[in-house]
């Protein structure tokens, strides 16, 4: 019997179509969790974009399932822990964004330093003469070249964020879980203790995933070391202490914030909104590109199709899992 695979985004076709060499695959476009939990008990595998929300509630009505495939390199919108009780294997991919959401990271804080979203909303309203008020604050507007840019996370996504940043003639200071010597060598970035990054750089960008030890790793003490900086995050909502930001900002201590992700997602209405000239602010989209959505797709299948080959994909998030239920039990092609 074919597995069944239960789709709950908008996908790139040409993975699709490799899917349904070896699969029935249904969708069902951004489900809410109730409906999903309705449907679950159907399917064999599931692939989920970061925009669908698989919690406990779900998996525990997934009495078929044996794979979800995140389309996505975080996983936090996934019950893991969950999964991995049922004997799920739960997989994402890897390497795939990195160029892509560095380009954006460089576009968000090239945008926060030269104000241009800012400027673009006053000449769509038809204030051309704005630019007098624009030349009036010419000393809030920064050019990113000459600056000391902080990273913080220098995996894959924190390297090609550093290549750029180099190329545009800035210095690159880092902390990271461990010395990432190659990035060392290629631009002359200089591992730091984190809190001297923060106290060193002009600019802080997050690449870091979300952990329980990365939790707030941007707090109101660590602010205090922004103070006059600016801050860009690009890898986790959860990586900030959002209202701490909201205070420092109000009281003029940091001097902008970009940012694509945000502690509760989706936003509707948020404190940072009535800030415009400090802040830059998108809808978690940053790896959003027709090139790296699709080459996404593929890995996504691709893992989807190893585990129900009974293979363990080197992406395999809960490894235990396979003390829960080995890969023979869940081999169906």
């Amino acid at each position: 019997m074919r597995p069944k695979v239960l789709v709950v985004f908008k996908m790139k076709s040409k993975p699709v179509e490799e899917l349904k060499k070896y699969a029935d695959v249904d969708f069902l476009l951004y489900p809410s969790v109730e409906e999903l939990a309705e449907k679950i008990k159907d399917y064999d595998g599931l692939i989920v974009s970061p925009l669908n929300r698989v919690p406990r509630d779900v998996i525990e009505r997934a009495e078929r399932l044996k794979v979800i495939s995140c389309h996505s390199a975080g996983y936090d919108h996934v019950d893991v822990e969950a999964a991995t009780e049922r004997g799920i294997y739960v997989t994402k991919v890897s390497g795939v964004l990195s160029e892509a959401v560095a380009e954006f990271a460089v576009g968000l804080t090239i945008a926060l330093l030269r104000k241009f979203v800012y400027t673009d909303k006053l000449i769509r309203k038809g204030e051309w003469d704005s630019h007098a008020k624009i030349w009036s604050t010419f000393k809030d507007i920064e050019t990113v070249y000459g600056k000391k840019v902080g990273i913080l996370g220098m995996g894959a996504i924190g390297k090609a964020i550093a290549r750029r940043m180099r190329a545009m003639g800035t210095e690159i200071l880092y902390w990271s879980r461990s010395r990432k010597e190659d990035i060392e060598a290629e631009v002359g970035a200089k591992y730091l203790p984190l809190e001297e990054v923060l106290r060193e750089s002009d600019i802080v960008i997050l690449a870091l995933p979300a952990t329980p030890e990365t939790y707030h790793i941007i707090n109101e003490e660590r602010l205090k070391l922004l103070e006059g900086k600016y801050l860009v995050n690009i890898g986790r909502g959860t990586l900030v202490d959002e209202e701490a930001v909201v205070r420092a900002i109000e009281k003029g201590k940091l001097k902008g914030y970009a940012t694509d992700v945000f502690e509760k997602e989706p936003v509707t209405e948020h404190p940072l909104f009535k800030y415009e000239w400090e802040t830059v602010l998108t809808p978690h989209h940053a790896g959003l590109s027709r090139e790296a959505m699709e080459d996404m797709g593929f890995q996504a299948v691709k893992n989807l199709l190893a585990v129900l080959r009974g293979e363990i994909p080197k992406d395999l998030v809960n490894r235990e899992v396979v003390k829960v239920r080995p890969p023979e039990e869940v081999k169906m092609l």
